[in-house]
């Protein structure tokens, strides 16, 4: 017999004590699941950084890469002067001549643009090239290249250039290029990343092949002078130098 107050062996449990143990294992799954959810999230973020670390490395060495090869070929001329183009730069756009990479071309010189453009979601650096054989500026359409997006999510940027003046020293940095029948001396690239780009871009100076045109140093000789004539020897035997044979 049962003593009163005692359980039965065949009683089980009481609704108490299992609206209890559900409610208790309610607590546990939806902790466990808010953990998992935790680091999945934190492995998609991760994830995220890695992929747009590498895409601005990336971008950030094609475009030196191809500005320190820019070439002083010209890819159309001024109207109103016949001066030939040899480097356009705005604060927001800039073309020049340089080699593509080989698992890029066809081989041969290629016009190519930067450019900074406005979209819903913050500007876009954009990559544009085309072969400078048959190249012609006055017939050039947005329309006739695909653009390739180098890096999206920037809030603002600019482009810079900076030139010798004529004593030869480094001018300051100008937010545009007023001669494009020279090259300058160094190209800075500035951008600023929206937050949710999850990073920052380093500023950029990148300095180009140097044309000696875009010194305009008077009394020194240029790339593109012609050599001065042999003395004669006459003026030789003057100087007291000895006349080769």
């Amino acid at each position: 017999m049962n003593r009163p107050g005692s359980r039965s062996p065949s009683a089980g449990f009481t609704l108490i004590e299992v609206m209890l143990s559900i409610l208790l294992l309610g607590v546990l799954l939806a902790a466990a699941f808010g953990g998992i959810r935790s680091a999945v999230k934190g492995m998609d973020v991760g994830e995220a950084l890695i992929d747009r670390t590498n895409r601005l490395r990336v971008a950030q060495e094609f475009i030196r890469h191809q500005l320190s090869r820019a070439l002083p070929l010209p890819f159309g001329q001024e109207s109103g002067t016949g001066s030939n183009f040899l480097f356009q730069g705005e604060h927001d756009f800039m073309r020049f001549v340089a080699p593509m990479p080989g698992y890029l071309s066809n081989g041969g010189s290629y016009v190519q643009t930067l450019e900074l453009k406005s979209t819903r979601g913050g500007k876009q650096l954009l990559f544009t090239h085309a072969m400078l054989n048959g190249f012609d500026l006055k017939k050039l359409s947005k329309e006739d290249a695909e653009p390739v997006i180098l890096m999206d999510q920037v809030d603002s940027g600019r482009f810079q250039y900076r030139k010798l003046d004529d004593q030869g020293e480094l001018e300051d940095w100008s937010d545009d290029w007023d001669d494009p029948s020279v090259t300058p001396v160094t190209v800075r690239i500035q951008l600023k990343m929206k937050p949710q780009a999850l990073v920052g871009w380093p500023d950029m100076e990148i300095p180009l092949v140097l044309d000696v045109g875009a010194a305009r140093q008077s009394g020194q000789i240029r790339f593109d002078d012609p050599p001065p004539p042999p003395p004669t020897p006459a003026e030789a035997q003057s100087a007291g130098v000895k006349p080769s044979r």
